[in-house]
């Protein structure tokens, strides 16, 4: 008998299938940034809406250019010492074929450059919610373009990039647990540490005024989510985009689900905003660990993070840091959860064959999301901070205390998010007038 003949292994083709799937998730990324801007901006009072709307949609502007002129080459450009990336033929998306191929993969560079796109725009964005009330917008769109450039470009290159220390080490992040919601949870923190809290902070009632807003906003998070997630696999070859996508679903339900069981026993109530914050809480867990975990695994998920991540959101008044949104409370702790509970968890029949502690694989990639998730959130909470304190100090990151008592939607933005002027006269005008807070009532909605 003849010889067996081994063939070389084909270089990958382009596939119509991947990269068409691909585009949609990162249609669907996209569209998370102004769910965002709707959960946010329900969740604060009626004067700051549309600062609140503004802060995430600068995002997109901004984002997008630094990410075509040098970003991209940042974060996955070739290898510099294991901390950034850089490729000068993509400068300014240069000397990149139409056809040409991510490597090892069956999509376009583009394609991959534009879903990693919409990953950069939303972290930033994410900030946002913890410094409602009181930022100037000049200084927020300066933070955030010095922010991306300084932390998130370098991070994601750690974490995801070919030869970054994380991605080496061995940490798995599907996603962005690391890269995404502790990078911003934790910038959060530090530019909270160092602009203060809002007036009236934990004295004045500063109640959501539009809770169907942030239902709505929480629903296009969790529709968007899936593109988040799923498409982080790059492809529907193998059945692990399939999984993820599975997952998210799974441990989303959860976590929104144990967060109402907490909060009914804490608070003896089951709440919108708490079914919307329990959701994104589950949303955030699974996203390092969907592609590691079983549909068992991603329950023990949801539940775990649902419930912390419900506790963690009082800290901020234990402690007295002024969290508006809380952010530090659902993406921080969240983030932190789902990326430490991989070194559980992981059934080693998802993306790779590691096992968590669980499974029988010992502790050993505990120890690397430690690595992760901790190094992540020391580098930016205090390179955040010193952004922060930098701006503070030259241009000033905080509109006046008028100004903000007023409303920082007029101070900022010269509009107002409900024009009740139609509205009419009577009892019916007075009651619309107090709720709009009509500067002449001095009305603090």
């Amino acid at each position: 008998m003849a010889p067996a003949i081994t063939l070389a292994a084909e270089a990958p083709k382009l596939s119509a299938a991947n990269t068409g799937f691909m585009l949609i998730c990162s249609a669907l990324v996209l569209i998370m940034t102004p769910g965002l801007a709707f959960f946010y901006g329900g969740m604060v009072r009626v004067k700051s809406t549309l600062n609140m709307l503004m802060m995430s949609f600068i995002s997109m502007g901004i984002i997008t250019i630094l990410w075509v002129l040098y970003g991209f080459s940042a974060a996955f450009g070739t290898d510099h010492g294991s901390f950034i990336g850089w490729t000068s033929d993509w400068v300014g998306l240069s000397n990149i074929g139409l056809t040409q191929l991510w490597d090892g993969y069956t999509i376009p560079i583009f394609v991959f450059m534009v879903f990693q796109l919409m990953f950069a725009i939303i972290t930033p964005a994410l900030i946002s919610g913890a410094l409602a009330d009181r930022v100037k917008f000049t200084a927020w769109s300066l933070f955030i373009a010095l922010w991306a450039t300084v932390v998130y470009f370098p991070v994601a290159h750690w974490v995801w990039g070919a030869g970054g220390w994380a991605f080496d080490l061995g940490v798995i992040d599907f996603a962005g647990g690391t890269a995404v919601h502790i990078n911003a949870g934790a910038a959060a923190l530090g530019v909270i540490l160092v602009i203060g809290k809002r007036v009236g902070f934990k004295k004045d009632p500063m109640r959501p005024h539009s809770l169907p807003l942030v239902m709505l906003g929480a629903g296009l998070l969790w529709f968007g989510w899936f593109g988040f997630n799923a498409g982080s696999w790059l492809g529907n070859d193998d059945g692990v985009g399939a999984l993820m996508f599975v997952n998210t679903q799974i441990a989303t339900a959860a976590a929104m689900l144990a967060w109402l069981i907490y909060e009914k026993i804490r608070h003896g109530a089951f709440t919108t905003l708490g079914a919307a914050s329990g959701a994104v809480a589950g949303l955030v867990a699974i996203t390092p660990s969907g592609g590691a975990v079983s549909p068992l695994g991603a329950i023990a998920v949801g539940v775990i993070a649902g419930v912390l991540c419900a506790m963690a959101v009082g800290l901020k008044y234990k402690f007295g840091y002024d969290d508006s949104l809380d952010v530090v409370g659902v993406h921080l702790v969240g983030g932190v959860v789902g990326s430490l509970l991989i070194g559980l968890f992981a059934s080693g029949k998802g993306q790779s064959t590691v096992e968590g502690l669980f499974y029988g694989g010992g502790m050993t990639q505990f120890w690397k999301q430690c690595a992760g998730v901790f190094a992540v959130l020391a580098y930016s909470l205090i390179a955040s901070a010193v952004l922060a304190f930098l701006i503070d100090k030259t241009i000033g990151m905080r509109v006046t205390e008028d100004e903000e008592i007023a409303g920082i939607d007029q101070a900022e933005h010269a509009e107002t998010a409900y024009d009740f002027s139609g509205a009419g006269g009577g009892v019916v005008g007075a009651a619309v007038s107090a709720l709009a807070g009509t500067e002449s009532k001095k009305v603090d909605a």
